[in-house]
């Protein structure tokens, strides 16, 4: 099939705003259009390529029209952006636009990743006809859990700083190009990009110089550090309801949207507005990051020649998808399973039927100890029968000193910032607590969600919990799979702050997100404890107040314990799965 380019093509808003668009399209006849919508510039999107992005090229030459188009506000479009606000409406606009085209067969898909998942799932809630599918990649529908703030109530502070100097500097550049005197705010947020990395020691976080003076939504996103009506306004969870056209879901076990990824895959399940959108939706998860590259290739680890986006075949994956909800091809899916997971450890692709998987054994490993288990190097256990005897284990957290983020799910800024990065080096400090199975003799997958249930005392009014799961070697290095964290003063829910008591013992939960791992024979399953990890998140004061504006002389060092024993069962819960016929 021939197609037309045009480049710059403007498409009208309900307001009289008009956004720029790329448009491949046949130059004969009609045809069904793939949509892309970001903030990031059109007409370098396919240049830089992404691996969780399907090749635009197998699109056009399977017979799809493509429209790439800036976000408003941002690059050739007219209007100001602003994160969120008017991805909606311009979303259902450009929808109903493609469909009035004389070259489309009005019928449309949309695809693409993060950001340009985010719009995805804004336009699906409207209802709009046209749209028929979509096919959101490491992606929210919680803007508050994933990416700005986190599902424990701490601040994604890495995430938010680099993205936002990003953000920002394109601003000024627009803004420059356009003749208004922005020079001065360009050097200083270019200068801010470049050095990302700093902007996270800047105390207190509100006043990062460049980003708090540019202002806009950063003072907004500072001011609501709790899930309130200023989040609520954005999440989309409460109108999956609306959402009525099929999605393919796609993360990675090491992408800072894994949590949200799965939860909007199982609540679409339950919640989507029709039965051909409940029944439809897809789900793929790779051990990959949020980065370009998706090839399951890190620093300390690598997953395979087959761990890749690429190698497995992810751009014909979407064509079966978009050919049978975009075509009505009813047998383009038939030899492609609903869940498509990577396991880790095994180094495996393996298909299922449902998340989370139905032989899903829930089992408590407890933490126990004779208090000492700071470090790897101490008497940390864990195991599956419940303790007999009462303990606590007790660390001091500086947040003048905290625990170095290693690896995770992450923006790949740095090396060994994002992924699986050996925990050698942190799991060597006092105030780590780390607790591990003995040497095991038999495989063991984990594979699904994961929780902590731990019972904690501070002498602090507040302060935080992390939680890392790690696979250990038998040479000793020690992988992270997954982890999470929790602000105790949200411990009874995000939209309310409930401070501690000194020296009360609360039960509280953190959320792990997801992992799929064989920890294989001579191999060591362990939990590592902290009260930080930074600068993947921010750092709690622990003093109870504003964490975003107080200053480094304002932060107190807390000292904290971990209960365990037969009153308070401390206890990793995992997802044990059982097929020694698949391993």
């Amino acid at each position: 099939m021939q197609h037309i380019y045009d480049i710059d093509v403007r498409v009208p808003m309900r307001d009289g705003v008009a956004l720029a668009a790329n448009v491949w399209h046949p130059a004969v006849g009609q045809a069904p259009t793939l949509l892309v919508r970001l903030p990031y510039g059109k007409d370098i999107a396919f240049g830089i390529g992404h691996a969780l992005m399907p090749d635009f090229l197998a699109l056009l030459e399977a017979g799809y029209a493509l429209v790439v188009q800036d976000c408003r506000g941002t690059y050739r479009s007219e209007g100001h952006f602003v994160p969120h606000m008017a991805d909606r409406a311009d979303g259902e606009d450009t929808v109903t636009w493609i469909t009035e085209q004389p070259w489309s067969d009005g019928v449309v898909g949309m695809y693409g990743g993060s950001y340009l998942g985010m719009v995805q799932w804004e336009t699906a809630v409207t209802g709009v006809p046209g749209l028929k599918a979509i096919a959101p990649a490491v992606t929210s529908i919680d803007k508050y859990e994933a990416p700005w703030y986190s599902a424990g109530g701490a601040l994604s502070l890495s995430v938010v700083t680099l993205w936002n100097a990003q953000m920002y500097a394109a601003d000024a550049q627009r803004s420059l190009a356009a003749g208004e005197d922005a020079a001065a705010d360009l050097q200083q947020l270019g200068q801010a990009v470049l050095s990302a990395d700093s902007l996270n020691d800047v105390l207190p976080t509100a006043s990062v110089p460049a980003l708090s003076e540019y202002g806009k939504w950063w003072d907004g996103w500072m001011a609501h550090p709790s899930h309130d009506g200023y989040w609520d306004a954005m999440e989309l969870t409460p109108e999956l309801e609306n959402v009525t056209v099929p999605a393919l879901n796609i993360g990675g076990w090491y992408d800072l949207f894994i949590g949200q990824t799965l939860r909007t895959y199982t609540t679409a399940r339950r919640q989507a507005g029709s039965a051909q959108a409940r029944e439809g939706q897809r789900l793929i998860i790779g051990p990959w990051d949020h980065g370009l590259l998706a090839d399951g290739v890190y620093r300390d680890r690598s997953f395979g020649l087959l761990a890749g986006a690429r190698m497995m075949g992810l751009s014909d994956l979407h064509v079966k998808f978009f050919d049978r909800w975009l075509r009505g091809d009813t047998t383009a899916l038939d030899d492609v399973a609903p869940v498509k997971i990577f396991v880790m450890g095994i180094d495996q692709w393996r298909d299922e039927q449902e998340w989370p998987l139905p032989d899903t054994r829930w089992s408590d490993f407890h933490l126990t100890s004779v208090g000492h288990a700071n470090t790897a190097d101490g008497d940390g256990v864990l195991t599956t029968e419940a303790p007999t005897s009462a303990e606590h284990d007790t660390y001091l957290y500086d947040p003048r000193r905290p625990v170095p983020s290693a690896g995770g799910a992450s923006m790949p800024t740095t090396p060994g910032f994002c992924g699986p990065v050996d925990q050698r080096t942190v799991a060597g400090r006092e105030d780590v607590l780390c607790f591990a199975t003995p040497v095991l003799e038999e495989p063991v997958e984990v594979t699904g969600p994961v929780s902590l249930t731990l019972f904690v005392s501070s002498s602090a009014v507040d302060t935080d919990f992390t939680a890392k799961l790690v696979d250990v070697f038998p040479d000793g290095r020690a992988f992270n799979l997954c982890d999470g964290i929790l602000r105790a003063r949200y411990r009874n829910g995000l939209a309310t702050e409930e401070l501690m008591d000194p020296g009360t013992v609360y039960e509280i939960t953190v959320d792990m997100t997801a992992t799929a791992n064989v920890f294989l024979p001579g191999h060591r399953i362990r939990l590592d404890v902290p009260s930080s990890n930074f600068p993947r998140y921010d750092r709690n004061t622990n003093t109870g107040g504003v964490i975003a504006r107080e200053s480094e002389e304002q932060m107190i060092p807390a000292v904290n314990h971990i209960h365990h024993g037969p009153d308070h069962p401390s206890r990793l819960v995992l997802p044990i799965i059982d097929r020694k016929d698949q391993r």
